[in-house]
């Protein structure tokens, strides 16, 4: 989950990119970036050299591959097969990860097309729904093909915003966790006994505790100085993980779970897995800085075949191992220890530095916007208050709604569920449909589509439903405490 973005960011007479890559812009990029509503460059792409040899190879795809599809949601799949069932759950989690593969599958086939046809050398998740709503047949379609860009960026806008309010809240629960364990935490690591606890601060102080240290982190702007946090990030996130498998594995396991849950539960359910599955927007950059493109469909089936092991493992085997007591990050049911409370840090630590290369995402959208609209003088100054802003907002999202897994379920149901399962079949229609597509393609695509809408619709409706109940309950309780 590192990086979810096919934006790349201008700097100087090159374009850069968060993995660390330079490279220096085709005449096409330029000559297509001067007007909004997009069209066809007759300059053809140039090879570059230096690009070439900036180029990725097929391990270091691998890697980011793996890295843009493990984050906090990973850690809330054991929970979400609660929500399912220990049968229902993995076998929707394959249903989920197979079709989003090849909503990935249908984008980078669309992106391809539209390459060739406006001889472009990239074009991103924004251009590409532009483009093929200039090409489809509906003449209101192609009048307005540049709202199709403005709600991919939109809701690039809110996903990427939501994961930093995610990692607000995973950060202040772990971190909760760590400070008031802490006096009797031991060196001999037993399962927990009970996960009910008093805590003596809320978990809003360490949420506003972090604030200042990512308004700092959001700050640096320099890639290679964000592609050395992407490094530390993996370092501690693998790290952790190994040692959460580690604890996984090791017997016993709560027998007699249900197999199939309330269909209430699967709702959150899905919301929970469409949010832990975001690498759609980033397969296209990923492949435009392959030394090989050819071999990228390879590398996706490969990587994102490994990815949905690694879901189903995690998400079994942690509800197995804690049953009912299942969290809404598995961190939080880790033995009260030393070294699992290490685990809880290492990851804590990972999830802030990928704070700053997922809110580069929005900030890329925003801010030149936002500066485009004041003068140069003004210019510095602007972008650190959006920046700061920005900040801000995730961070009072958080405080106002502190449930990881509600949360993760509604940024899931409503934006994740757009860009990775509603969108991309739909592009497929737009684009090939003046070339004959096939009838059982279009039913295919209306039928996923329709699919990740219904899980829009009732997903975002039960997360909402679920705040809305949490909200009386402590309202509740505060009123009963105060009589």
């Amino acid at each position: 989950m590192m990086i979810k973005s096919s934006l790349l960011r201008k700097d100087g007479n090159c374009e850069r990119n968060l993995f660390g890559v330079s490279k220096a812009p085709s005449k096409s990029s330029s000559s297509s970036n001067s007007g909004s509503g997009g069209g066809s460059s007759n300059v053809p792409p140039q090879k570059d050299p230096q690009g070439e040899a900036d180029s990725l190879l097929f391990m270091q795809i691998f890697i980011h591959l793996l890295k843009s599809n493990i984050g906090t949601g990973f850690l809330g799949l054991p929970l979400a097969v609660k929500n399912a069932g220990l049968l229902v759950g993995p076998v929707s989690l394959l249903a989920i990860g197979v079709l989003t593969v090849h909503c990935m599958d249908i984008l980078l086939n669309c992106a391809s097309h539209l390459t060739q046809r406006l001889q472009r050398s990239f074009v991103n998740y924004e251009e590409t729904t532009m483009y093929s709503l200039e090409t489809c047949p509906n003449p209101w379609l192609r009048t307005h093909s540049v709202w199709g860009r403005y709600i991919v960026s939109f809701l690039l806008i809110v996903t990427q915003l939501g994961f930093c309010s995610v990692y607000f809240m995973f950060m202040a629960d772990n971190l909760q966790q760590i400070v008031e364990e802490a006096h009797f935490t031991s060196n001999v690591c037993q399962p927990r006994k009970s996960l009910v606890m008093t805590p003596v601060l809320d978990a809003r102080f360490y949420m506003l505790t972090i604030l200042p240290f990512l308004i700092l982190l959001v700050l640096v702007q320099n890639p290679q100085v964000l592609s050395i946090f992407s490094t530390l990030a993996t370092i501690t996130t693998l790290s952790s993980l190994a040692l959460i498998f580690e604890y996984l594995i090791q017997i016993p396991h709560h027998s007699s779970l249900p197999l199939v849950a309330s269909w209430k539960t699967f709702l959150l359910f899905f919301g929970t897995a469409i949010f832990t599955f975001e690498g759609v927007g980033m397969v296209l950059p990923l492949k435009s800085q392959m030394k090989s493109p050819q071999q990228f469909p390879a590398v996706l089936y490969l990587g994102m075949s490994f990815v949905i092991f690694l879901y189903i493992c995690l998400g079994t085997l942690g509800y197995m191992k804690f049953g009912s007591d299942t969290q809404a990050s598995i961190t939080l049911n880790l033995p009260n220890c030393w070294l699992y409370q290490s685990v809880k840090l290492m990851y804590s630590v990972g999830i802030f530095f990928t704070y700053a290369l997922q809110f580069h995402v929005p900030a890329e959208i925003i801010i030149p916007y936002v500066i485009s609209r004041v003068s140069e003088d003004w210019a510095l100054f602007v972008d650190l208050t959006v920046r700061t802003a920005l900040v801000c907002l995730t961070c009072f999202s958080a405080v106002l709604i502190p449930r990881l897994d509600l949360v993760i379920s509604l940024v899931g149901s409503v934006s994740s569920s757009a860009l990775a399962l509603i969108i991309p079949p739909l592009l497929e229609i737009a684009t090939f449909y003046s070339e004959n597509i096939s009838c059982l393609t279009i039913v295919k695509d209306i039928m996923i589509s329709i699919l990740g809408l219904l899980g829009c619709v009732f997903g975002t409706y039960q997360a909402l439903y679920e705040m809305t109940q949490q909200a009386r309950f402590s309202m509740a309780n505060s009123t009963s405490g105060y009589t």
